[in-house]
């Protein structure tokens, strides 16, 4: 979709990625209002590193992200920071709730799950790359539908 383009500097964008964060052993950590301020925590985090945050949810053990962001953005920073910021926060405020589950200071498995996502199929923007004439074949380019 056009609307979803943006713009920064010299290049124009569309990169979406869909991330996974899963608690410290798979455990049932996460509470309606843990989860309801993990949430704004993730809104203030994807505001400060010019992200745009478009779906939050998750389950007692993992939480699903899905954002929009520049092509200069380093993703495995703010993965970092997304991890470090959120389990301080929230360790600070549910410190009662996290301790029954964990002895030390952590929330968050080591690991995380990332992928990109977009507005068109693989085989849909497969196709239109096989599509594309060649510079001396003398007809116009393909589209996208």
């Amino acid at each position: 979709m056009k609307d979803d383009f943006v713009s920064s500097g010299r290049s124009v964008s569309d990169l979406k990625a869909h991330l996974v964060l899963t608690t410290k052993y798979r455990r049932q950590v996460f509470t309606a209002e843990m989860l309801g301020r993990l949430t704004e925590i993730v809104g203030d985090l994807c505001e400060k590193w010019d992200c745009k945050l478009i779906e939050v949810n998750g389950e007692a053990d993992h939480i699903h992200i899905l954002f929009q962001y520049y092509p200069q953005m380093a993703l495995p920073k703010f993965v970092n920071n997304l991890k470090s910021v959120s389990s301080r926060r929230l360790r600070a405020e549910f410190a009662e709730r996290v301790n029954k589950f964990y002895s030390r200071s952590v929330l968050w498995n080591e690991s995380y799950f990332i992928a990109s996502c977009g507005g068109v199929t693989v085989s849909v923007l497969k196709r239109y790359i096989e599509q594309q004439d060649s510079p001396d074949s003398g007809t116009s380019g393909a589209s996208f539908a």
